[in-house]
C-alpha cells in the first residue's frame, strides 16, 4: 500500500513551512488581545488559546509583543543561487524516467535540517550552497540507477529524508564545485511484506515515523518507535543517525529494531545473506551504516521487528520536591529494571514551562480543582514552586500489569517524596513533545532565539552534568554580551541500566545583539565543551553531522577515526556522498 506524502509536486512545499517547524498551517500566534493560539486543526492544541504563554514569554526573556522580528514569507528565486547541472548526468537522469526538478524552491527545501543557524538564514531569505537538483526514486533499483549514473558522471549525492536533522547533516558544503543532487526518498514510502510468524516488517527507508506507524496499526502492530521528530523523520534517517524514541524501555533503540538493513552505495549494494536475529560473524556490518550520516551511500530498505499493538495505554505524572529527588527516582525505577514504556523528568523551568503552556480551561470547576492541586502541593505538602520538578510516565501492554507496573513505580516514587499528579499533566508532557519545536518558531518572531542539544552520561554524573551546563550557559550569555537572563533548563528523557541521556534548552532574547546567531553558537560550543568535561557523551541519537564532527577524535580516537575512514575510502574512493558528515 502507497502512502502519497500530501504534495502536489513531490517539493513538500504546499504542506510544510519553508522557513520554520512543520505544516504551513501550524502555528503559534498572538491575537488581536495579545493571547496566545496554537492554530491548525492537527493536534490537541490545534484552535486552542493559550492564556499564561505571553506572560512567560515576557517574564523570561523580556520579550515584548510590540518588537516583532517577523521571517520572510516568500521564497524569491532570484535570492536562490542557479543551478550548476552537469548536463551529461542530466541527459542520462531522463531516459530512465525518474523524476527530477530544479525549481529553486524544491531546491531550498532540501538545503538544511532545523539547526538555529539554517532556520534563521531562511527567515532572513539568505541561502548559501543549495542542491542543484533533486531526484526522487520511487525503490530500491531506482537508487541503483541514480548513484550509478553519479558515479559515472562525478556528482555529489546528499541523501534526504524528513529533512529534520540538527546537526547540520543536510547543508551542502560550500566548497562543492561538482554539480550536488538531493536524493529524496519521500516516494519510497510502502511497506513491503509483514511477517506474522517472525514479527518482521519490510520497509521502504523514505517512509516517515507516523505513516509507518498508521499502516502498521492498521493490521494490528506497530514498531513502538517513537523519537520527537516522528511526524516529520524517516525509516532511513533512523538508520543512518542511530536514533532513540521515547519508548525504547520496551521497544529498544533503532539498533535493537532492525534485522536487515539494504544499502546501496557506489561499490555496489550491502545487504546480509540471512535475516536471523542474531549471527556471530565478524564485525557487524549494520553498525557500519547505522550512524553514518549518508557518507557511505543511500538505505533504501529496512527489516525491522514489530510488535502487535498494546492492548492498553495509561499516562501518569509525578510530582518530586526537587530535582535531585526527581533523579534518585529515575535511578532506582532503571536499577529494579521496572521502567515503564517512557518516563521523562523535566527540571523547575521546564515545569513551569508546562504550565505556561496550559489551554485555557472551558469549566470553572476545572480551573478551581487545578488550583486545590496546585495549593495541596505548595502549601499543604510544604513543595518550593521555584523548585518543584515533575516526572511524566506512559504505560503500555495488558491492562493487568500495567496497574501492576503502575503500582510498582508509584511506590518507588513515594520513597523519594514523590506525589502521583494525575494522567491529564502526564499526557500534556507528551503532546508538548510535539508543538515546541513550533515555539521556538514563535520566539523567532519576537527576538528570542533557542535551541536543545543532548547527551547520554553515567547515572553519579546526571546531577553534575545538568548543574554545570545548565550554569556554564548562564555564565557565557553573560559574557557574551547577551543583556537578558537566559533559560537555560533540562529534563532526563531515558533511562539504562548504566546511565541516561539528558536533553538540555536554552534560549536567550537577542535584542541589542549585532550579530545573535554567532554568540549563540559560541555559547552552544561551550555548553557541549561542558558536557564532554562533565562525563557526557557527544551525542545521544541526534548523530555528529558536522555540527560536532570537530570532537570526533577525542570521541573514538585517532585509531577510531582511521578505521572510519578507512571504510569511507574504501566504499566511496570518489567521495560521490560528499556531505562531509561526521569525519
Amino acid at each position: 500500500e502507497c502512502v502519497e506524502w500530501e504534495v502536489t509536486d513531490g517539493g513538500g512545499s504546499e504542506i510544510m513551512k519553508w522557513n520554520g517547524w512543520g505544516y504551513s498551517d501550524s502555528k503559534f500566534l498572538f491575537n488581536k488581545k495579545g493571547q496566545a493560539e496554537f492554530t491548525g486543526k492537527r493536534y490537541r492544541l490545534s484552535g486552542m488559546i493559550i492564556p499564561g504563554l505571553k506572560d512567560w514569554m515576557e517574564g523570561t526573556f523580556g520579550a515584548n509583543l510590540q518588537h516583532k522580528t517577523p521571517a520572510t514569507p516568500l521564497l524569491t528565486s532570484s535570492a536562490v543561487q542557479p543551478a550548476t547541472l552537469n548536463k551529461a548526468f542530466l541527459e542520462e537522469l531522463k531516459s530512465t524516467g525518474i523524476p527530477f526538478s530544479h525549481d529553486a524552491e524544491d531546491r531550498v527545501f532540501r538545503a538544511h535540517g532545523h539547526c538555529l543557524h539554517e532556520i534563521f538564514a531562511l527567515r532572513e531569505g539568505k541561502f548559501g550552497r543549495v542542491p542543484d537538483m533533486v531526484v526522487w526514486p520511487n525503490c530500491h533499483n531506482d537508487v541503483v540507477k541514480i548513484v550509478e549514473l553519479a558515479c559515472k558522471h562525478n556528482v555529489c549525492v546528499i541523501p534526504y529524508g524528513g529533512g529534520t536533522s540538527v546537526s547540520s547533516a543536510l547543508e551542502c558544503p560550500p566548497e562543492e564545485t561538482r554539480s550536488i543532487v538531493s536524493l529524496d526518498t519521500s516516494q519510497m514510502n510502502r511497506i513491503l511484506w509483514i511477517d506474522e510468524k517472525n514479527l518482521t516488517a519490510h520497509v521502504e527507508a523514505g517512509i516517515v515515523g507516523q505513516d509507518l506507524e498508521r499502516l502498521l496499526n492498521e493490521s494490528g502492530y506497530c514498531t513502538g518507535h517513537e523519537p520527537d521528530s516522528m511526524e516529520f523523520s524517516s525509516l532511513g534517517g533512523w538508520v543512518a543517525t542511530r536514533a532513540s524514541g521515547m519508548k525504547k524501555n520496551i521497544y529498544g533503540n533503532i539498533e535493537d529494531l532492525v534485522i536487515h538493513i539494504r544499502m546501496v552505495t557506489p561499490r555496489g549494494v550491502i545487504e546480509k545473506s540471512c535475516q536471523g536475529p542474531r549471527m556471530s560473524t565478524g564485525p557487524d556490518i549494520h553498525h557500519f551504516i547505522m550512524g553514518s550520516e549518508g557518507t557511505l551511500g543511500v538505505v533504501t530498505e529496512v527489516t525491522m521487528k514489530i510488535r502487535p499493538m498494546p492492548e492498553y495505554q495509561k499516562y501518569g505524572s509525578v510530582v518530586f520536591p526537587n530535582f535531585e529527588q526527581g533523579v534518585a527516582c529515575l535511578r532506582e525505577v532503571a536499577k529494579q529494571r521496572c521502567a515503564p514504556a517512557s518516563i521523562r523528568l523535566m527540571d523547575n523551568e521546564q515545569f513551569k514551562f508546562g504550565h505556561a503552556l496550559k489551554p485555557q480551561v472551558s469549566s470553572i470547576f476545572t480551573s478551581f480543582l487545578d488550583g486545590l492541586k496546585t495549593f495541596y502541593i505548595t502549601k499543604f505538602k510544604g513543595f518550593d514552586p521555584n523548585r518543584l520538578c515533575v516526572a511524566t510516565l506512559l504505560f503500555e501492554g495488558d491492562r493487568e500489569k500495567v496497574l501492576q507496573h503502575e503500582k510498582q513505580v508509584y511506590d518507588i516514587a513515594a520513597k523519594f517524596g514523590g506525589l502521583a499528579a494525575g494522567e491529564d499533566n502526564g499526557q500534556r508532557g507528551y503532546m508538548l513533545t510535539f508543538v515546541i519545536a513550533y515555539l521556538r518558531d514563535l520566539g523567532m518572531d519576537y527576538y528570542v532565539i533557542g535551541e536543545s542539544f543532548e547527551t547520554s552520561v553515567p547515572w553519579d554524573r546526571v546531577l553534575d552534568i545538568c548543574r554545570n551546563v545548565k550554569a556554564r550557559i548562564i555564565q557565557e550569555c553573560k559574557d557574551k554580551g547577551v543583556q537578558f537572563p537566559p533559560l537555560s533548563t533540562c529534563r532526563v528523557t531515558q533511562t539504562y541500566d548504566t546511565g541516561a541521556c539528558v536533553y538540555f534548552y536554552f534560549a536567550f532574547n537577542y535584542r541589542g545583539l549585532s550579530d545573535p546567531v554567532h554568540v549563540y553558537e559560541q555559547v552552544e560550543h561551550a555548553a557541549r565543551e561542558e558536557i564532554l568535561a562533565n562525563g557526557g557523551s557527544l551525542s545521544h541519537h541526534h548523530g555528529v553531522g558536522k555540527l560536532r564532527k570537530e570532537w570526533m577524535r577525542d570521541t573514538v580516537s585517532n585509531v577510531g577515526v582511521g578505521m572510519l575512514k578507512s571504510v569511507k575510502d574504501y566504499v566511496d574512493p570518489d567521495n560521490i556522498f560528499g556531505n562531509r558528515n561526521l569525519l
